[in-house]
């Protein structure tokens, strides 16, 4: 008996459907790199924003106290609730980055408390949006082309990854690591220092952005 001829039925996917499957995994991809685009530029924005603020502080600490905050030799007469004198030679070295911020903030010009003590600790000093401590200091512990000399300057902390510092130097400064008002520093914090190497070419400066080092710290010359 003869038996009907149906039609095959056809395995594995049609062009159409693979052309399907291709796009939406392409409009996955593009969301999670949109996203970690959207995540990179807030995180650019709120240390430039912390950075500015302190800046500003500082500025304004001075105009009103005619002193740099932790070096200001009165602080204890004339801010209320500040329980450390600096020594008033016109620079902030030693413990008086410590006092610098607890001058900063009884005085009003930065948000939260910060208390004086030997120690640094999160009482004493704020920290960056990667956890580790700034530093607001005299000092020499930055990059330069040639010899630096001791400036006094806002350390950002270390633990940045070099894409966030090589994104905020090229919004803010000249985009490179050696010159400008924004430099590497290999200032600590009381943690493992950022190595130069990894973070930027000593031959010419620039950050080595795409390299994925998560160790890496700038200081802001005043």
């Amino acid at each position: 008996m003869h038996q009907p001829n149906f039609p095959r039925r056809q395995s594995g996917f049609t062009l159409i459907e693979i052309a399907i499957v291709l796009v939406i995994i392409g409009l996955l991809l593009g969301g999670i790199l949109k996203g970690q685009e959207l995540i990179t530029s807030a995180r650019v924005r709120n240390i430039i924003a912390q950075l500015d603020g302190a800046k500003a502080a500082v500025f304004g600490f001075q105009d009103r106290f005619r002193a740099l905050p932790g070096d200001f030799s009165q602080a204890e007469t004339q801010i209320a609730g500040a329980s450390e004198d600096g020594d008033g030679n016109g620079v902030i070295a030693g413990n008086e980055a410590i006092a610098a911020w607890d001058h900063l903030s009884h005085a009003g010009f930065i948000n939260g408390i910060y208390v004086y003590n030997a120690t640094e600790s999160a009482t004493t000093t704020p920290i960056n949006p990667y956890g580790a401590r700034l530093q607001l200091i005299h000092d020499d512990v930055y990059a330069d082309s040639g010899t630096p000399t001791a400036r006094t300057n806002l350390k950002t902390g270390p633990q940045i990854p070099v894409d966030i510092l090589a994104e905020i130097d090229r919004k803010t400064d000249d985009g490179n690591a050696l010159r400008g008002s924004m430099r590497f520093s290999a200032y600590a914090a009381g943690s493992t220092a950022p190595t130069a190497a990894d973070c930027y070419d000593a031959a010419t400066g620039e950050w080595l952005a795409g390299s994925g080092e998560a160790n890496c710290g700038a200081a802001i010359l005043f």
